[in-house]
């Protein structure tokens, strides 16, 4: 791995770093030629451009201007499973420091030691899970808004109209969401970067604890399980509904029986 990641002379001390959620996976197989690391891939694209791309769906660009983003990303297209329309984005803004230490500013710049590729990667894994983040907050947000006329009803009328498949539907909804916080991204892992440079944990702390990782992810899971015993509880009550409307059709049916057993009682009778 470079010490030095862009190749400007002379070096540059403030780049863009721009994250976008591209769609549910990137098929990264034939890159490795170019890769400047393997694991996430990191490419030069471009002028003085590296663009970091992670199979769970998200490309971090540093240094690009947007005709160079435009052909990446177009070039990227056909390796895109679950393309996301519009992608979720979030931008930040590197700068060198001159100091011993790397500094994360609140709300502001990402003071770095150097533009090292190590470093750049340990940027791009903290915006890339932020920006996944963003989009399945926004998920669940969807997910409560689809479960808030329900609950409605309910309060109110003491029932619901609503069939059992909207139910199943929202339930499908929110294993999604928790498949993919869960399972195509990893947030409490740290990036592979960390192995290879353990003094960099401190910056990657830093970047966990400004970008509130951990409490997202904790605050998400929560909403999915309020989401989840909010449709088992609706589920449950469609059942029990149904099953209700299968015991009235019984004893109706056992009631017809009977009145036609009575009238053949009395046809036969009336036939004597």
């Amino acid at each position: 791995m470079k010490s030095y990641a862009f190749r400007s002379q002379p070096p540059l001390t403030r780049v863009t770093a721009h994250a976008i959620n591209v769609g549910d996976r990137v098929n990264t197989a034939g890159f490795e030629k170019d890769a400047l690391s393997a694991v996430p891939l990191a490419l030069r694209v471009g002028q003085d451009g590296i663009a970091v791309v992670f199979r769970y769906g998200v490309v971090v660009l540093f240094n690009m201007n947007l005709e160079e983003e435009s052909a990446f990303l177009e070039r990227l297209l056909p390796r895109i499973g679950g393309r996301l329309t519009p992608p979720e984005e979030e931008a930040a803004t590197v700068e060198l420091l001159d100091e011993s230490g790397d500094q994360v500013a609140s709300g502001g710049p990402i003071h770095v030691r150097d533009m090292s590729m190590a470093r750049l990667l340990v940027v791009s894994d903290v915006l890339a899970k932020s920006v996944v983040l963003a989009h399945d907050e926004r998920e669940v947000a969807k997910v409560f808004e689809t479960i808030e006329p329900f609950v409605r009803e309910l309060a109110s009328a003491g029932k619901f109209f609503r069939n059992r498949r909207g139910i199943l539907k929202l339930i499908g909804e929110a294993l999604l969401v928790q498949h993919h916080v869960a399972g195509r991204v990893a947030i409490a892992d740290k990036p592979d970067a960390l192995w290879d440079r353990p003094d960099l944990e401190r910056l990657y702390a830093r970047l966990e604890d400004e970008y509130e990782l951990i409490e997202r992810v904790e605050t998400l899971n929560r909403k999915l399980e309020v989401i989840g015993e909010t449709a088992d509880t609706l589920a449950d009550i469609i059942d029990t509904r149904r099953s209700l409307r299968l015991e009235i059709l019984v004893v109706l049916l056992i009631a017809i029986e009977i009145v036609i057993g009575f009238y053949q009682i009395y046809a036969a009778r009336g036939g004597h």
